[in-house]
């Protein structure tokens, strides 16, 4: 599998530290406010390429893949907004996170195997710190605070592709108190009044934004591992910033591939708190499916602008419903032909391989889509080709609703009560036939216009899970839970 690495600007191929097993690291939230649709996208991008890894379905595949997140617990934002609604800012986050963990469920987001908060990780982040303060590579103010030195790292900017003069061109403001070099970025804040605070070996205080991560990512993950992802935004200066320090504690390579998902738009527009045209996932949730939200994701490159509308919305909810239609069980006569899957794993697998390019993938289901529903028709067996077609979507993370993906047993003793019920013979009779000779009872009322009881025996079976479906070839049943 080739990605496209921030870092060197070239496809990569995913050369796992250790054979058989992939490290992920993704930066979470910072919970000052209720999730936007903008964290939903980034956390199912790397919920699929999780789920992919982790397939056995491809024989290059079935990684052991450890997936960790975090959250942002304490940071100025959260303090802000805690100010502002006269609350206590650790509270205010175990809120939103809460709030966040249960929109996750709905999305369908595979819980990460680790997800720390910076206020669980204190004592690792301090030991950080004091590793990179021996190095050299920070420096303890006279109030208590630390700072990172940017310029005793000679490739810092390498993530970013900008030279440490050209960002601090860039940069606003005089040189902060106490700070050597305007970049210089802090790694430990004294506490001021009111706010949060942990002990430490220089002040009262708590972390800075960027340390957290680079501290967790190596205490699960080891100091060099395979993946980190995140927003585009976030390449510079957090990430840079990541890198600077872990590399400056341990002396070791960070992340060996770096990969960054684009940020989604709003009927053209960036999405923004200030512009009032952020979308929450709760709002979001409310209007559309979340099968639906997941395809709307994955129906462009995760590299690239994503433009949530109306119309691209009902284009995702249409695209499910296809999916979900191809995926009705269908009775074929025992001796018909098996419809062939027609080579789509092969083309799902080369789309995901070249760089995550799900729309490549997602149209080659679609196509299997299409074949079945022309299958179905003409009386193929689709079982070969749907157990394809639903194997491949959960490696999407597509939850179709409307399908059943667990075998249910028919109470044949209920059945034979209900074919009693009718006047339907059923004597000695299997389940299958006794189904079909109901079938024909109610195609029988039907002809003579007797639609009363002709709902009334399409009821009964749909109470015990069979579902009938009239078509101009005649009533098929399936099962449904």
């Amino acid at each position: 599998m080739r990605l496209l690495d921030t870092l060197t600007n070239k496809l990569r191929e995913v050369d796992p530290v250790h054979e058989g097993s992939i490290g992920i690291y993704v930066c979470g939230v910072t919970p000052y406010a209720e999730a936007h649709v903008g964290h939903a996208m980034s956390l199912i991008v790397y919920d699929v390429l999780v789920r992919y890894l982790r397939w056995d379905g491809n024989s290059a595949r079935g990684y052991n893949v450890t997936f960790v997140t975090n959250y942002t617990d304490v940071d100025d934002k959260l303090i802000e907004r805690a100010a502002e609604l006269n609350c206590d800012p650790l509270e205010l986050a175990s809120e939103n996170i809460d709030r966040w963990e249960r929109e996750q469920i709905e999305l369908g987001i595979v819980p990460p195997d680790k997800r720390p908060r910076v206020t669980g990780e204190i004592e690792t982040i301090t030991s950080t710190i004091e590793e990179i303060i021996r190095q050299g590579y920070a420096y303890v103010t006279t109030n208590g605070d630390v700072y990172y030195r940017v310029q005793v790292k000679n490739d810092y900017g390498k993530l970013s592709h900008r030279e440490i003069e050209g960002l601090r061109a860039g940069t606003r403001g005089e040189l902060g108190k106490d700070k050597e070099f305007p970049l210089d970025f802090a790694l430990w804040k004294k506490q001021k009044p009111g706010e949060p605070a942990w002990p430490s070996p220089w002040s009262n205080g708590r972390p800075g934004w960027h340390i957290e991560c680079s501290a967790m990512a190596q205490r699960y993950l080891g100091d060099t591992f395979d993946i980190h992802g995140g927003g585009v935004d976030l390449i510079f200066p957090h990430h840079e910033n990541e890198i600077a320090q872990a590399e400056a504690a341990t002396g070791k390579p960070f992340a060996r591939l770096w990969m960054h998902n684009g940020m989604v738009q709003y009927e053209n527009e960036k999405m923004s708190k200030s512009t009032g045209n952020l979308v929450s996932v709760a709002e979001a949730l409310q209007r559309w499916h979340p099968a639906a939200l997941r395809l709307f994701v994955l129906s462009s490159h995760y590299r690239g602008p994503n433009n949530l509308t109306e119309e691209a919305m009902g284009a995702a909810t249409r695209g499910i419903e296809r999916l979900e239609g191809a995926l009705k069980p269908f009775k074929a006569s025992p001796d018909a032909t098996p419809l062939d899957p027609e080579g789509t794993r092969t083309r799902f697998v080369e789309a995901m391989e070249n760089d995550f390019g799900t729309p490549q993938a997602l149209a080659s289901l679609f196509d299997l889509a299409r074949a079945i529903n022309r299958g179905r028709a003409e009386g193929f067996d689709l079982g070969l080709a749907q157990a394809e077609l639903q194997e491949l979507t959960s490696v999407l993370g597509l939850r179709l609703d409307n399908i059943t993906f667990t075998e249910v047993k028919i109470d044949k003793i209920a059945l034979a009560d209900t074919a009693s019920e009718f006047g339907v013979d059923h004597s000695g009779s299997e389940v299958e036939s006794i189904i079909t000779a109901l079938i024909e009872r109610r195609t029988i009322a039907r002809t003579e216009k007797d639609f009363i009881l002709s709902d009334e025996i399409r009821d009964k079976l749909a109470t015990l899970h069979i579902l009938l479906e009239d078509t101009p070839e005649g009533t098929h049943w399936s099962m449904q839970s």
